[in-house]
Order: structure tokens, then C-alpha cells, then sequence
């Protein structure tokens, strides 16, 4: 399915730009396009590579010490409904767990090496190389649905245009995102059963798998209560976090003020005190704990292992060694993907679906300003967040479109990156059912946004 639609995507991208002339030039396709694949090399795949290597390390050392098979016990009932054909304590069930956590918490920077190491998890249990499970498209559908508590992003570039209370979309985008989660499920669920997408399994890889996990260490009691104490500590870290004028008191307590202010962080401190004190208080604890999870994350896996008498890093470095090769991997399905769309992008066919669409789209009352924002978000995480940014400067148009626009923004997701990417990792390229599911999320996710910011703003 996917060969087709990047294949249609090319030649309708061509046969638009030779009828609207912009063949050549600028803004033409083929600048477009190898402006956009050299970006997706230097900008996308090398900086990510870079961080696979450190997450991958973590990784590393939660597999071994033992903390991937406690994770996955926390959430067995609800995994093990979501993806039957995993074994209920293999490693993919936790790293899976933990790509939603980053992704709930907005911390993309974790949460796409953690899916990419699900993704490498999963293959281990298809039977059938290059063609994707049915646990592969339900996890591509979760993820395109961009579950998440604080739309960090949208908010702030509603903030940096000046839109009154930026954080409003915050209940608006987690109703969407629940919607679309929702939808995702149930779409990719009824799509796997179609003749179409549907296909054999076996069980054998699944059998194989179980007979090779290694059994968890057990822990000291000594190991505990320095876990405890680690725990203790980032509760405390959260709760500094979440009132900053206690930090500066501590700060003081402990005569480190003033390398605070030699630090620049007096200015800082006196600016977060004042927005912190403008937010709810569930909105100051979601935004600490997202602050602290990444530190908090990094500190205990590594004492974890380390208490278990892992030697943390020369495991660290052997697991960061498959982030390079992982990248190497993805480049070539990155690189085709962004192509395709720059083309289709720059062609003008996006304005032309626009103009279609608009007597449908007026017809049912849906915004036709949002347009634009509908067609890019599944295309180009850069070119909708642009798309965003000419919503929220124009003046012309009123505040609930401009939250509306937030909304969907922060609550889809760039469709075909996510799928080039992740199924890229593992070299698989008949996608089945995936892409149908998460185009069926970001619809439901755009409809979600308007129908909850008109009850909401208006």
C-alpha cells in the first residue's frame, strides 16, 4: 500500500507543478526536494542518532538488570489486550510502555529512540521479515495518535504570538488526543481482521523468544533503600520544580545563591516564579514531572544496574553501539519519504486539495482555515508548525480557530515520518494495515478539535 501512495504522491506532486508552473525555481519541486532530503540527513537522522546512542545505552541497562520485566508486570492486564501475540515478559512490552510514557509526558527526544527499540523488539517476533505484525500496526496507530498531557510545542508558540491563556488547550488537546487514541485502537483492531491487511502468523519466533528471556536479578535490601532514597529525591526535585521560590529559599539555605545568579539564573528564576503562579496546580505538577523524568529516568536505571553488580558502562557503550547502525537503517526510508512529500508539498497540491475540499468542508462547517493544518499535520512536523504560525499572526481571525489550530496541532501527529521511521528501523516495507489506522487517528483527532473547542471557546 505504501509503494503506491509514495509513488502517487511523486507523480501527482510533478503533473501539479508542471501545470501551475513550479517545476523549477525557489519554491519549485526540485529545489524542494533536495533541500528537504539534505535536511532530513543533517537535521534529522544525524541529531538522532546521537540521541538513540544514549537512550539505547539506558536500554542496555534495564534489559540486563532486570527492570524491563518489572516494568512489564505493572502493566500486563492492559498491554497483554493491545498486543496478544507478545509474550506477557518479553522486553517489547516494556519498551513499548515506556515510548507512551515519553510520549504522554512530551518528552519526544526519549520517546522515539524507546519506540525504535520497541519496533527492533517486535521484529525478533515476526515470522515473517519485512512485512509488518499485527502488534507493529497497533503500536504505529498508539503512536500516531500523539497521546500527551502538555502540548509543550503549541503552547508555546501561542505564547510567543501573544494569544491569550495559551494553557486552555491543554484540556482541549488531551479530549482529542483520548478521542484519537481511541479510534486508533478500535480502526486498527477492525482493519487487521480485513481480507485485504490480513495475513498468516506463526507462533514459532513467539515460542523461541520465551525460552531464551533471562530470569530478573534479585535485589538487596540495602539496593532497595537506596532506591527509596533515589525516589525521595526527585519527589523533592518535582516539588522544587513546581514552586521555584522554594528552590531560591533553598538556595540561600545552602549559601548557593549566589552561584545561581553567577549562573544567570536569578532572572530565570524570578521569570518562572511568576508563570508558575498563573497555573493550575495539576498543570505545575505535569510540567515538573516532565522535567524530571529524563534525569529521573537515567539516575535510577543506572544505580538500578549498578546496585545488581552490572558493569553500567561498558554495557552502556555496548547498547549505544546500535544506535549508529539504527540510524543507517531509517536514512534511506527518511530520505525517500521526505522527498516525496517536499514534491508534493511544493507543487501547490496541498492548496489544490484545499480548494476541492472547501464547498464539502462548508458544508459540514468545518473551519476552512484549519484546512491547511488538516492536510499538512500527517505530512511535515516543520511544515504544519509553520501552518501554525500563520493561523496565530493573522490577525483576521478569531481566537477559537487559533486554539482550535494548537489543538490539532498537539494532538496528531506527522503519520508518514512516524511509519518511515519506525518500520524503516526494522526494513519493513509491506506496512499492511498501518497507514489506513493512523490516518484514521489524525481524522479523528482534527474532527475531535473542532467539535471540543466550539463547546469550549465558542
Amino acid at each position: 500500500m505504501l509503494n503506491w501512495i509514495w509513488m502517487g504522491m511523486i507523480v501527482f506532486g510533478v503533473i501539479v507543478a508542471a501545470l501551475l508552473d513550479q517545476l523549477t525555481g525557489s519554491n519549485g519541486i526540485v529545489e524542494g526536494m533536495f533541500d528537504m532530503v539534505k535536511v532530513g540527513v543533517v537535521k534529522i537522522v544525524i541529531p538522532l542518532s546521537a540521541v538513540m546512542m544514549l537512550w539505547l545505552g539506558i536500554m542496555r541497562l534495564a534489559e540486563k538488570s532486570g527492570m524491563i520485566q518489572a516494568v512489564s508486570r505493572f502493566v500486563r492486564p492492559v498491554m497483554k489486550r493491545l498486543f496478544p501475540d507478545v509474550p506477557e515478559d518479553h522486553p517489547a512490552m516494556s519498551a513499548m510502555v515506556m515510548n507512551m510514557a515519553a510520549n504522554i509526558l512530551g518528552l519526544g527526544n526519549a520517546a522515539t529512540p524507546l519506540g525504535l527499540k520497541a519496533m527492533q523488539h517486535l521484529d525478533e517476533l515476526n515470522p515473517n521479515k519485512g512485512t509488518a505484525t499485527n502488534s507493529m500496526c497497533t503500536f504505529l496507530a498508539i503512536n500516531t495518535s500523539s497521546v500527551t498531557l502538555i502540548p509543550a510545542t503549541a503552547i508555546g508558540l501561542l505564547a510567543a504570538q501573544g494569544i491569550a491563556e495559551p494553557y486552555a488547550i491543554v484540556g482541549t488537546t488531551i479530549g482529542a488526543t483520548l478521542c484519537s487514541t481511541i479510534v486508533a485502537i478500535i480502526a486498527v483492531k477492525a482493519f487487521e481482521k480485513m481480507p485485504v491487511f490480513n495475513r498468516e502468523t506463526t507462533t514459532f519466533a513467539i515460542k523461541k523468544e520465551r525460552e531464551n528471556l533471562a530470569k530478573p536479578r534479585v535485589i538487596s535490601n540495602f539496593g532497595k533503600v537506596i532506591l527509596w532514597l533515589v525516589g525521595l529525591l526527585f519527589i523533592g526535585i518535582i516539588f522544587l520544580e513546581m514552586y521555584p521560590d522554594k528552590r531560591v529559599e533553598l538556595q540561600e539555605t545552602l549559601g548557593l545563591r549566589e552561584i545561581a545568579v553567577q549562573l544567570d539564573a536569578q532572572g530565570a528564576s524570578l521569570d518562572e516564579s511568576e508563570m508558575e503562579k498563573d497555573k493550575p496546580i495539576w498543570q505545575r505538577a505535569v510540567s515538573a514531572i516532565s522535567v524530571a523524568a529524563i534525569p529521573f529516568v537515567l539516575v535510577f536505571f543506572i544505580i538500578f544496574a549498578a546496585l545488581k553488580r552490572i558493569p553500567v558502562y561498558e554495557e552502556f557503550v555496548e547498547g549505544a553501539k546500535e544506535g549508529w547502525s539504527v540510524a543507517v537503517r531509517i536514512m534511506p526510508f527518511i530520505v525517500a519519504m521526505l522527498a516525496a512529500l517536499a514534491m508534493l508539498r511544493n507543487s501547490g497540491a496541498l492548496l489544490l486539495f484545499q480548494n476541492l475540499l472547501k464547498p464539502i468542508l462548508e458544508f459540514v462547517h468545518f473551519p476552512t482555515e484549519l484546512v491547511p493544518m488538516a492536510l499538512m499535520r500527517p505530512l511535515s512536523g516543520s511544515g504544519s508548525q509553520g501552518v501554525l504560525v500563520e493561523i496565530l499572526t493573522n490577525e483576521g481571525l478569531s481566537e477559537t480557530i487559533k486554539y482550535t489550530a494548537g489543538t490539532m496541532f498537539g494532538s496528531t501527529e506527522t503519520t508518514f515520518y512516524v511509519l518511515a521511521v519506525y518500520f524503516g528501523s526494522v526494513a519493513v516495507r509491506k506496512t499492511r494495515h498501518a497507514l489506513a489506522a493512523g490516518l484514521t487517528a489524525d481524522l479523528a483527532g482534527v474532527i475531535a478539535a473542532v467539535i471540543i473547542c466550539k463547546a469550549m471557546f465558542g
